[in-house]
């Protein structure tokens, strides 16, 4: 049978266009969760547009309705019932995952709640968890401070991460720095007594914010007797990221800050 004549050639057809509030791919992370009338104030991340690989769309599709959330605002999570009564720790901004990946392997007795923005590193986690065979690993999408403010309870965190947040260099950005001394607050409220914020960033002058920031807040106290930077701890496994800082010349700095324990 000859082809049509009505067959337009790939190259010739127009683009697909996306609604913005259209999930990339069914059942898996959602475009915007919690809806882009949640609020309107300052963000400390972009979303970044990336091709998704072949296997990160299978994970994403596969795996997302067993180990992945939307950070919608609209409910407070059950760690409990999540990780199984493992005490939990945030992470915010985990990249592609491997370092993730790499202390949850390490630490089966702690369970990690990883969240970002970036849809191929939420697919790249997935599949990494499905391989290791990691079930202490649930990934979530979306902006960190609602799921905070809004879907956790006070005290239900074990320990927060972050790990090389957006620097934000320029002056005028750095209002977008996330670590702030209202984060700080609402961090604070959602950790446990004596559970570790920990910091790390290869950005001197903001290294410099944080520790200033952090030291100066009422409820948190440096793990560093007589203060500064601590050392890089076991735990934290050294990132591809990080490595091609180092070979740089970039000085990486940890800060480890202690959640204290409000007055009776």
């Amino acid at each position: 049978m000859s082809e049509s004549r009505n067959t337009i050639p790939d190259a010739l057809r127009p683009p697909i266009i996306r609604d913005r509030s259209e999930p990339r791919f069914p059942g898996g992370p959602a475009a915007d969760p919690a809806g882009s009338h949640h609020e309107r104030r300052i963000r400390s991340f972009q979303p970044r547009r990336s091709r998704v690989t072949t296997g990160q769309e299978d994970a994403l599709q596969r795996l997302w309705p067993v180990w992945g959330l939307d950070i919608d605002g609209r409910r407070v999570l059950d760690l409990d019932e999540m990780f199984g009564g493992l005490p939990v720790v945030l992470e915010i901004g985990f990249g592609m995952g491997e370092a993730t990946a790499r202390m949850a392997a390490d630490d089966p007795g702690t369970g990690i709640l990883a969240v970002d923005v970036h849809t191929p590193g939420q697919g790249n986690l997935l599949g990494l968890a499905e391989r290791g065979g990691l079930e202490n690993v649930r990934v979530a999408n979306g902006d960190a401070i609602i799921l905070l403010r809004e879907m956790l309870a006070p005290g239900a965190l074990h320990g927060m991460r972050v790990y090389f947040p957006d620097p934000w260099p320029k002056k005028r950005h750095h209002k977008r720095r996330l670590i702030q001394p209202e984060f700080l607050t609402l961090a604070a409220g959602r950790l446990a007594p004596a559970a570790v914020l920990h910091c790390a960033t290869d950005w001197e002058p903001y290294a410099e914010q944080m520790l200033d920031v952090l030291g100066a807040h009422p409820d948190f106290e440096n793990t560093v007797d007589g203060g500064g930077y601590a050392p890089r701890p076991a735990f934290r496994p050294l990132t591809r990221f990080e490595g091609q800082g180092l070979d740089k010349g970039h000085t990486v700095h940890d800060l480890l800050f202690r959640r204290v324990p409000a007055e009776s």
